[in-house]
């Protein structure tokens, strides 16, 4: 078995999720007793946080990257970003280290195209909604078309997400706003919904949206035990 090397506290609360499905896939996968292999680094959020909304992605990426190294020197044998948004900076993590580096939305873009969907609709931070770095590989790799909110709608999000999501806050006045925005994308086509925020799932049950829905926190950790048993 490899070791999983995981960059978590983005935010710990889905973090925590990760550590879980690892070990529940590897028990499931090989039976018995087993666990996965894993070496994590965890990060102190608000710092991250703050970089983000300040704009300053490069003091972000020497962050994780800096992370994925000592993930390398400790022994893992892959890299695994516990979270959606930080993928943005994703070259400075393959550029630090040699062992490979998981997307995230390589690992999502395969388990959409397994569905056999083509128009999916993109739930998030603001950062993963409007920017390329996420939606740039769903189309140029899997060729989705790929749905998201309104401006007003993202405000939305990126609220529920900063303000309640990263601080353990889950309440069903939120999961209405976001089953609402869903409903909506599905109105204009959307075959599937990602959850593109690794806290997502945890506020919006999968059999309460109408469509397949895809919890990237499962699919990313689903890839790395694939890779770690294989």
């Amino acid at each position: 078995m490899k070791t999983i090397g995981m960059i978590g506290g983005m935010s710990w609360e889905s973090s925590k999720i990760y550590y879980q499905h690892v070990n529940q896939m590897v028990r499931k996968g090989l039976g018995g007793s087993h666990s996965a292999k894993t070496v994590l680094t965890s990060v102190d959020f608000d710092e991250i946080e703050q970089f983000s909304f300040s704009g300053d992605w490069d003091k972000i990426g020497e962050s994780m990257a800096n992370e994925a190294a000592k993930l390398e020197r400790a022994g893992a044998d892959m890299v695994v970003l516990c979270t959606n948004t930080i993928h943005l900076v994703s070259d400075h993590i393959t550029n630090s280290v040699s062992i490979p580096f998981l997307h995230i939305a390589d690992a999502t873009g395969e388990a959409i195209e397994k569905k056999g969907l083509k128009k999916v609709a993109l739930l998030g931070t603001k950062f993963t909604m409007e920017k390329d770095f996420y939606t740039k590989i769903l189309k140029e790799k899997f060729g989705l078309e790929i749905l998201v909110p309104t401006n007003a709608e993202m405000d939305i999000l990126q609220s529920i997400i900063y303000n309640e999501l990263v601080k353990g806050v889950f309440t069903e006045a939120s999961k209405k706003q976001c089953l609402e925005i869903i409903a909506k994308l599905i109105g204009q086509g959307a075959e599937g919904v990602i959850l593109g925020c690794t806290e997502l799932p945890i506020l919006i049950p999968s059999e309460e949206i109408a469509v397949p829905s895809f919890d990237t926190t499962k699919i990313h950790a689903q890839k790395a035990v694939d890779f770690a048993l294989s």
